[in-house]
């Protein structure tokens, strides 16, 4: 699959198809989130960070996204990153998506049923992620994060997001959040679910000739 441009494009350019594959990207991976939490058997690194800020906190899932979100966007001033419709969105649609699925999605009693729980939310994660990041209206704050890092230190973006993942992990980790099978499969799936996805989410930008 050829290298994809996934620089923001312009939100007054086909609005009408990109804004509803926004919101249905961020609901998805709301979803996905509260799949992987109720799974039980490891979070995501960002999740694991939420997860353990959650239980010290003492507030809902999906404030402590928001929280921890606008943070992020705070770091993005010295890094020069400007926030798109998408950033924003990002923040706000994932708060409320992954509490309302948490009211309504319990632990299952089966281990097998929490694996399928979170093989199918890891999945879902990946094509979440290819719908809200194809359509090309801004990163979500920490992978703003991350891509800023990588502009301003001169390091590959593997490299700055492996060093922000190991740090957000451990930290996450010392505050109580859940590490587990869960965290491997997150580290290993997401990245070839998401590009697998990408073929099918990604707008192409056709300019007028």
């Amino acid at each position: 699959m050829a290298q994809l441009d996934l620089r923001p494009a312009p939100v007054s350019i086909a609005p009408a198809r990109r804004l509803p594959q926004l919101a249905v990207g961020l609901v998805l991976y709301g979803v996905s989130m509260a799949m992987q939490i109720r799974a039980v058997l490891g979070l995501s690194p960002w999740d694991v960070l939420h997860e353990g800020l959650t239980k010290r906190l003492d507030i809902s899932f999906g404030l402590t996204t928001a929280l921890t979100a606008g943070i992020v966007l705070l770091l993005w001033i010295p890094l020069r990153q400007r926030p798109g419709i998408g950033t924003l969105a990002n923040v706000v649609f994932i708060a409320v998506t992954v509490d309302l699925t948490l009211a309504l999605l319990q632990t299952p009693d089966s281990l097998i049923a929490r694996i399928a729980l979170l093989v199918g939310g890891v999945a879902l994660n990946g094509l979440a992620t290819a719908t809200y990041v194809g359509v090309r209206l801004g990163p979500g704050p920490r992978d703003g994060l991350m891509t800023g890092l990588a502009a301003r230190t001169g390091r590959s973006v593997r490299v700055v997001r492996t060093g922000i993942e190991i740090v957000v992990l451990g930290c996450g980790w010392l505050l109580g959040g859940t590490v587990g099978a869960g965290t491997v499969l997150y580290a290993l799936g997401i990245g070839p679910a998401t590009q697998f996805f990408l073929r099918y989410t990604y707008w192409h930008r056709r300019d007028p000739a």
